[in-house]
Parts: structure tokens; C-alpha cells; sequence
């Protein structure tokens, strides 16, 4: 098989050239997929209302294949993570935590077990669900102009082709005559894939018409089992070099992260194979026999699965866990709160006895 470093050369120069450019960029960058969002500017306001996102919220891996970075946060802040920053005064996120621990411990004994933190992240999970369907019903209008409560592939397609900066009139007139569209390869390329994801969405009976509940499984998939497994598949199918349609640990881990044309490029590449063989090997892999099937991928996908969940908060708590109760004490989350929150409480050892 062939190895990582080998896939990586055989790229070509001119990619190996741009991902260097955007690894220094930011170094902790996820690698770009084929999403042309990440090509329009941040104020795109329209764009990101109908395209669906690479990232979704409180899910453990991206839909481009990549290990969500910010799982930990999603499911332990929720809402609230927006408001953890580095340049956050340290005082304010103590007494955040500490909410957050007295939430999350129902039984008021001053720790936190595995039942009551997998209490909390199907709590949190759920409240990314709510959201996503609040703001669908926003998006949902934004793409059915005649207000009729569907929205058709053709309505979708002006829509999104509108927010690449063609003109919006002409191309209705001519997806309305059945005219040539002159449309990069690119942009075509998004659109077939977006139209496949539109088909899945589509409930039986079939009428390539999608209702506001059809949409949110479009743009977020994670809230039907119907398109979490066309998820897997996409997934599988990306990753998947044999085409057994199974995946071993070989190439889970062979997705290209980056160049290795430095140490510092070198270590992030070698962090990155680590983070996930650990999930496969832990996590996704069930069964432990070095493969993982689509069945295992799908469980492992499904953000509301209790065992997820449990197996979740009881990674968590062995993060932070120093005294090894197989608890979390206040002090313990406040002293591993980079991990908890992505923000570092300064001070900890001075601050954390004046706060009580």
C-alpha cells in the first residue's frame, strides 16, 4: 500500500506548494476540502445560509473526514463556548466553570461522574440539534422565495449559483429555457455533489422537492438517519482505497494533512496521524478487529448514541481525573480547563481558593 509520503509527493508540486502556503498561515488549520465556501469571503452572508457546512456542531467527525477538533468544547459548553476566548479575563471564566459544574452535578456532591457528564453531553448535544433547527426555518426562507413551503432542486441550484456572484435573473432564465449554463468546473463540481445530498434528502415518495424538514436534513444530515449513513458512505467512499468499502487503520489515517518540508510541519503531521489512530483504535473500532465497517463508522458518526456518550464522558474525566476516583472535582476541571473550554485559566494555583 502505498504510504503517506509517497501519496503526499505524488500530488504535485502546485498542491504541495499552496498547502504548505496555508499551514503557515495557521498551523493548526484543518486541511481544505472541496467546499468552495472556504474560497468566498467571511461576509458571504448568503452563501453560508445555503451551503451546507463542512463543520457540524456536536458531531465527532467532520463531513470531509476529519476528526472534529472542537468535540470536547461543542459538548461540554454548548451555547456557552463562544463565550470561552484567550483573551477572556480569567476571573470571569472561573466563575463560567464553575455554573457549568454545579449544572452538570445533579447530585450536588461536589464531583462529577460519568452518568451525570453523559447527562450533560446528550443535554448539549441536543441544544446544537435545536439550534440547527432554528436556523434552518431562516435558511429555508431564504431559498423558497414564492413562499409555498418547498423548494424545488432548480430554486436551490439559482440560489446557490447567486451567491457565487452570477447573476441571479439570468440564470433562472435560462435553468427556465433549459439553456447551457457557463459554469466553472469547480463551482460544477460543488454543484453535483450538492445535487447528489439534495436526492438523499429527498424523502419517499420522491418529488425532488424538499419541505423545511427535508432541507434540515439536507444542510445537516446529522438529524436523519437516512443521510447520516449517505454521510458514511461519502466518508468511506473518500477514504476507502481498496474499495472494499470498509476501512483499515492504513488509510484512516493516509487522508493528506499537510507538507513535511520542516520540523514543525513534521510534528503536526505526526500529532495528527496520533490523534487518529487513537480514535480508530479506541473508539470507532468496536469490535477491535482492525477494521472498521460502515455499521461502526455510523454508530460512531451518530451524535445522540448514548454509549457514544458514556464513552465520551468517561474520556473526559480520565483527562483531568488526577486523583484517579474515576470523578471530576472543581478543581480538576478548573486546573485542565484548556481542555474543557480551549482557554487557559492563568493563575489557577492563587485564583481558585479566593473564588470560594
Amino acid at each position: 500500500m502505498m504510504s503517506r509520503q509517497a501519496f503526499l509527493c505524488g500530488l504535485g508540486s502546485l498542491y504541495l506548494s499552496l498547502l504548505f502556503v496555508f499551514l503557515l498561515m495557521d498551523v493548526y488549520a484543518r486541511p481544505a476540502n472541496n467546499s468552495a465556501l472556504k474560497e468566498k469571503p467571511a461576509d458571504s452572508k448568503d452563501e453560508n445560509e445555503i451551503l451546507p457546512p463542512d463543520h457540524l456542531n456536536g458531531v465527532k467527525m467532520e463531513m470531509d473526514g476529519h476528526l472534529n477538533k472542537e468535540f470536547h468544547q461543542e459538548v461540554f459548553l454548548g451555547k456557552e463556548m463562544e463565550e470561552f476566548e484567550e483573551d477572556s479575563e480569567p476571573r470571569k471564566n472561573r466563575k463560567k466553570l464553575m455554573v457549568i459544574f454545579s449544572k452538570v452535578d445533579i447530585n450536588n456532591d461536589k464531583k462529577i461522574g460519568a452518568k451525570e457528564m453523559q447527562r450533560w453531553i446528550m443535554e448539549k448535544t441536543d441544544e446544537h440539534f435545536q439550534e440547527a433547527v432554528e436556523e434552518n426555518k431562516m435558511h429555508f426562507r431564504a431559498v423558497d422565495p414564492d413562499g409555498d413551503g418547498h423548494v424545488s432542486w432548480d430554486e436551490y441550484k439559482i440560489k446557490f449559483l447567486a451567491s457565487k456572484g452570477f447573476n441571479e435573473k439570468e440564470i433562472a432564465e435560462k435553468i427556465k429555457n433549459n439553456e447551457e449554463l457557463k459554469i466553472d468546473e469547480e463551482t460544477q463540481e460543488v454543484l453535483d455533489n450538492l445535487k447528489d445530498r439534495w436526492y438523499q434528502a429527498d424523502n419517499p415518495p420522491p418529488d425532488l422537492l424538499l419541505n423545511e424538514e427535508e432541507f434540515l436534513s439536507f444542510l445537516h444530515p446529522e438529524h436523519s438517519r437516512g443521510m447520516l449513513k449517505f454521510m458514511v458512505k461519502e466518508i468511506i467512499r473518500d477514504l476507502d482505497q481498496d474499495g472494499d468499502k470498509k476501512l483499515t487503520l492504513s488509510e484512516f489515517i493516509s487522508l493528506p494533512v499537510g507538507t513535511v518540508e520542516n520540523q514543525q510541519a513534521q510534528d503536526i503531521d505526526d500529532d495528527w496521524v496520533k490523534d487518529r489512530r487513537k480514535e480508530f483504535e479506541e473508539v470507532i473500532d468496536a469490535n477491535h478487529d482492525g477494521i472498521v465497517t460502515m455499521e461502526e463508522l455510523e454508530e460512531y458518526m451518530d451524535p445522540m448514541n448514548e454509549y457514544n456518550a458514556l464513552n465520551e464522558a468517561k474520556q473526559m474525566i480520565a483527562v483531568a481525573d488526577e486523583n484517579q476516583n474515576h470523578h471530576l472535582e472543581l478543581e480538576e476541571i478548573l486546573k485542565y480547563s484548556e481542555y474543557f473550554t480551549g482557554s487557559k485559566l492563568m493563575d489557577y494555583a492563587r485564583n481558585v481558593h479566593e473564588e470560594f
